[in-house]
């Protein structure tokens, strides 16, 4: 069972006095339920909470702008890694690697200077928009925010479906066990939202605590039978022969400090995503991929889809 905490216990943990810590939940920033009349914190949720809203990291040294090196880091995805495989094929100059931190992981990279461009897919939970409010927490100024793609979201399970699990609240059955993704990606913010929409519990899912890095490390438990399903991308669970239960399209961002938006480097990747040899790249790749936005700068409202 995932550990609870009281009122005094959370001031302790987060070094505060308990006045401080109802004054937080008035402002309904700090995760907490109140049961029995008593307020109480469950522990990972106050740990996840510290994690998004931490915003003093100690100072790196930056990036140098001419080292042949384009580095990007933060949430994994297949399609990212064909494009990083193909600018590596069309630059003469330049060298693209990825570092797979999870999307909080990116930005901390980006804020501590680590990176050129951070991969992102943050959902915010009231607005439904993606990765602008995350970024104005850990950045001191806004970044450039560039859309690599939408992608679908969904449960991947078993081919055919053998738990027949047709939406989140299944994975709370006897019986069900998952493969998650830690915390600091997107997916895992995902899961810990659609789980607090269907009102369950984590202490209710057999699972929860096992976590995978990529969303085919996640697939892959399943197709060992070590899991019967985990949120992941439509296009891993097409790659790896498994079957797909749709919950959301999500946007994923490509998030670029300004002051290295025109470096070389930088702009010729952006330039390659709107290339003839990208979009030759990407038919036949699998399904459940939305490219109409990819290469264009987004900034801050939800783009509209026609």
């Amino acid at each position: 069972m995932q550990k609870l905490l009281s009122t005094k216990e959370v001031a302790q943990f987060l070094g505060v006095n308990e006045k401080m810590v109802y004054t937080l939940i008035s402002e309904k920033k700090l995760p907490a339920t109140k049961i029995t009349g008593k307020w109480i914190f469950p522990q990972h949720l106050v740990e996840q909470w510290i994690e998004v809203n931490t915003s003093n990291y100690p100072t790196s040294r930056q990036v140098p702008e001419n080292h042949g090196l384009l580095v990007i880091i933060g949430s994994h995805d297949p399609l990212l890694e064909r494009a990083i495989s193909l600018f590596n094929t069309l630059s003469g100059d330049y060298t693209a690697v990825f570092g797979c931190t999870g999307s909080m992981g990116g930005l901390k990279a980006l804020r501590q200077k680590r990176c050129h461009i951070a991969s992102s897919h943050l959902v915010e939970e009231n607005s439904g928009e993606y990765n602008f409010d995350f970024a104005h927490r850990e950045l001191e100024i806004l970044p450039a925010v560039i859309n690599f793609s939408r992608r679908e979201q969904g449960l991947m399970v078993g081919r055919g479906n053998p738990k027949n699990i047709l939406k989140i609240s299944d994975l709370s059955k006897p019986g069900m066990h998952i493969a998650n993704r830690p915390l600091g990606t997107g997916t895992r913010l995902l899961l810990d939202q659609e789980l607090r929409k269907n009102e369950i519990s984590v202490d209710h899912i057999s699972g929860y605590e096992n976590e995978f890095f990529t969303h085919l490390d996640a697939g892959f438990e399943i197709l060992a039978d070590r899991a019967d399903a985990a949120l992941g991308i439509r296009a891993a669970a097409a790659m790896l022969g498994l079957g797909f239960i749709p919950v959301c399209w999500e946007r994923y961002d490509l998030l670029i400090s300004k002051d290295r938006f025109f470096d070389p480097g930088v702009q010729q990747f952006i330039e390659m995503l709107n290339s003839k040899a990208f979009a030759d790249l990407t038919r036949g790749f699998p399904e459940g991929y939305d490219l109409r936005l990819c290469g264009k700068m987004l900034f801050g409202p939800k783009p509209s889809i026609p």
